[in-house]
């Protein structure tokens, strides 16, 4: 996603909140509580699956795999928000720490946490 229009959709996100008299509900703590709840729902659609099975949704799964991801954007980009963070600057340099982190040379093929190497 462009930066241009992750913009547009913080916009538009912004101003349905504003119209509905949202904002007052819509505080970091809040917003945080739902994003949780979004992911919680994200994760039951993959409970008890194997691994094949994961990655072989059927259209309607897939649909509703969709809506719940979309439910989390929805929700991280009015924290970013509320929060004055910039999601493609605050992204890009968490990449870049994880490439100092994780050198291709010594974590190739190897999955452990960073503390772990």
């Amino acid at each position: 996603m462009t930066s241009d229009k992750l913009e547009q959709l913080r916009q538009r996100l912004a101003q349905f909140a504003a119209v509905r008299n949202w904002d007052q509900f819509h505080t970091p703590k809040n917003l945080s509580m739902a994003l949780i709840a979004e992911t919680a729902e994200l994760v039951e659609h993959f409970q008890w699956l194997t691994e094949s099975q994961s990655s072989q949704l059927s259209p309607e799964k897939q649909q509703a795999v969709s809506y719940e991801l979309a439910d989390i954007l929805i929700y991280l980009i009015r924290i970013a928000d509320k929060l004055d963070v910039d999601l493609i600057a605050a992204a890009e340099s968490k990449i870049l720490l994880n490439e100092i982190r994780y050198p291709v040379d010594k974590v190739k093929g190897d999955a452990r946490r960073a503390s772990e190497y």
